[in-house]
């Protein structure tokens, strides 16, 4: 392991800063047996109407395995004549691995004061980044069990991007914190990081159990001074759509069991139905041989009256005439 290399700083021009919308990549320059470069934003990263800039190592991944570097580094932004006009302040001891290759500034100045600064002369924008590593790991044995010190807590090699990730979003959620035993804020650091990974879970997968330890150990942690509004606001949303999911599994239970019966009373109906149909088709049969019935009487009593009505007719004819005595 190498320490205390050299500072040294490089410089690199943006021409028409003002027309350019997407990320801006910087040659490669060398520094700590590393190669580097530096990303810009012209119109902000997370953070709108600001200049954006970070360090990175470049290609990480063709690093040896186990490979890390600490730097301090800032930024200067300078006139076409050289002279600097504006400075960052230095970001310290910073550590850069395979598991994290870059640190920057999100906010390095609002874009209104670049001109009123001096910083575009032309429409050209001169980054200056000056680096000065102070430690160098080639290669390392990685087990997953390492531990590095990352802004002041001990922190796992696999822990690393999850806990910058939430140095980045929100910067002062440690700067109160209160235990300075290292063990002791390494203990909290773990009961965040776990705490994290269970609010980062579905709702409906986060048990009643789960849901109460958490919002112990958020009590627990905003005690000992961590910043976690962010994290009491994720917890309340997941309590409220839990609330939600129970009073609507119930109400499904409800409407489950309502069609339960309504289908039971369909089937009954049904059966109902079936047997008024087939009675009907009964009657409807009978009727039909009844007016059958009828109407062969009727043909019949036709037949009687015409045969009747023949007679009426024909005796008067046949009747003897009686002599007068």
């Amino acid at each position: 392991m190498e320490e205390d290399q050299e500072q040294m700083s490089f410089t690199f021009e943006i021409d028409n800063f003002s027309g350019k919308e997407d990320r801006i990549r910087s040659p490669t320059f060398s520094s700590g047996g590393c190669k580097w470069y530096v990303d810009v934003f012209p119109k902000g990263d997370h953070v709108d109407d600001h200049l954006s800039l970070y360090l990175l190592a470049a290609n990480p991944k063709l690093l040896r395995l186990g490979w890390r570097r600490r730097a301090n580094f800032s930024f200067a932004l300078l006139n076409e004549s050289g002279k600097e006009v504006f400075r960052t302040d230095e970001l310290s001891c910073k550590l850069f691995c395979d598991q994290f290759s870059g640190w920057g500034m999100p906010d390095v100045v609002p874009l209104k004061e670049l001109q009123e600064k001096g910083c575009l002369e032309k429409n050209k924008l001169i980054v200056k980044v000056e680096v000065k590593v102070v430690e160098v790991v080639d290669q390392g044995v990685v087990t997953g069990n390492e531990t590095f010190d990352f802004e002041g807590f001990q922190v796992l090699y696999s822990q690393v991007v999850t806990v910058s990730d939430l140095f980045y979003e929100h910067p002062d959620f440690a700067v109160n914190v209160r235990p300075k035993n290292q063990l002791v804020k390494t203990t909290y650091m773990n009961l965040l990081l776990a705490l994290v990974e269970t609010l980062n879970k579905p709702p409906r997968r986060i048990t009643d159990i789960e849901l109460s330890n958490a919002q112990s150990e958020l009590i627990d942690l905003t005690e000992a001074g961590f910043k976690l509004d962010f994290l009491k606001t994720k917890l309340d949303e997941i309590s409220l759509a839990r609330k939600k999911a129970k009073a609507d599994g119930s109400r499904f239970r409800e409407l489950e069991e309502d069609n339960k019966i309504l289908k039971a009373e369909l089937d009954e109906g049904k059966v109902k139905s079936d047997t008024c149909a087939a009675k009907a088709l009964s009657l409807e049969q009978t009727v039909s041989e009844l007016q059958d019935q009828l109407n062969k009487e009727k043909r019949k009593s036709d037949t009687y009256a015409a045969q009747v009505f023949w007679l009426e007719q024909t005796v008067p004819n046949k009747k003897p005439k009686l002599s007068p005595h």
